[in-house]
C-alpha cells in the first residue's frame, strides 16, 4: 500500500470542514494497489527426490544410470564382516529388462518421479493403440512394442493406468481382473463340475486360457491379468 502527500490541495477535491484546519502534510491520500499473481509454470524436468538404500521397498521407483526402475524384490543384508548392503531385483520401465543390483547401506539414490493417469483404451488404429483421457479427450498412442503381450487382455472401453516419467509414457497397467467372453471351446459334458479337469478356451481378445470343463461358448469369465488364470464365471 502506498501513501502520497500533496504540498497544496488539488482544486478538484472538496475538503471537509473538519479536515481543513489540519496541516496538509498530515492528510495523506491513500490509494489502493492491485496485486497481480502469476500462475506457476510446471517445470519441464522431472522432480528428483533423494532416498537412501534404507528406504528401499517393493514398488519403489528409482533412477539408475539415467533410467527409471521399479524395485521387485529387496533384502537387507548385514554380514558378520564388512559393510551392510541391500540386494535388489529391479525392472527397467523402458526396456522391460530385469537385473539384480546391490546398494551399499545408507547410500543415496534418486527416486524416479513416476506418476499414473487413468486413460480409456478406445480403439486400435493400424499398429497403434489409442488411449483417451475422458475429461480432456486428449489421445495418447502406444505402439505394439509398448503394449507387448498385454494386448491379449486389452479390450475397447477398458480403463488402464498409464505411467509417465519425464513427460513420456513408460508403461501401462491393466486392471487386475478383466471380464472376457469365450468364443471358442470344446463343448461341456453333462455332469462336469468345478472339481473336474480343464480345457483350453479362446477369448474375444484372442487370449487362450484353461477353463473348467463346464464352460461353454458364449460364457463370460473373469481372468487375472497378472497370472493369465481363470478365476470364475462372470
Amino acid at each position: 500500500m502506498a501513501a502520497f502527500y500533496a504540498s497544496s490541495p488539488p482544486s478538484l477535491f472538496r475538503r471537509s470542514s473538519s479536515l481543513s484546519s489540519l496541516p496538509l502534510s498530515s492528510k495523506p491520500s491513500v490509494l489502493p494497489m492491485r496485486l497481480f499473481t502469476k500462475t506457476p509454470i510446471r517445470p519441464p524436468f522431472p522432480k528428483i527426490y533423494a532416498l537412501t538404500s534404507n528406504d528401499i521397498k517393493v514398488g519403489t521407483n528409482v533412477v539408475v544410470d539415467g533410467a527409471p526402475w521399479r524395485i521387485l524384490e529387496f533384502l537387507h543384508v548385514k554380514p558378520g564382516k564388512g559393510a551392510a548392503f541391500v540386494r535388489t531385483k529391479m525392472r527397467n520401465y523402458i526396456t522391460g529388462n530385469t537385473v539384480d543390483k546391490t546398494f551399499r547401506a545408507g547410500s543415496t539414490i534418486d527416486e524416479a518421479d513416476v506418476f499414473k493417469e487413468t486413460k480409456q483404451f478406445t480403439y486400435k488404429d493400424g499398429a497403434q493403440f489409442v488411449f483417451m483421457d475422458l475429461s480432456t479427450f486428449e489421445e495418447i498412442r502406444l505402439n505394439e512394442k509398448d503394449v507387448a503381450d498385454k494386448t491379449k487382455w486389452l479390450k475397447e472401453g477398458m480403463d488402464c493406468n498409464l505411467l509417465f516419467w519425464n513427460g513420456k509414457v513408460i508403461d501401462f497397467e491393466l486392471p487386475i481382473t478383466v471380464r472376457l467372453k469365450v468364443v471358442d471351446v470344446d463343448p461341456g459334458l453333462k455332469g462336469d463340475t468345478v472339481q473336474g479337469g480343464t480345457k483350453p478356451a479362446t477369448l474375444d481378445t484372442g487370449a487362450v486360457v484353461y477353463v473348467p470343463l463346464f464352460v461353454n461358448i458364449g460364457d463370460e469369465i473373469l481372468v487375472d491379468t497378472r497370472t493369465g488364470q481363470y478365476m470364475s464365471r462372470a
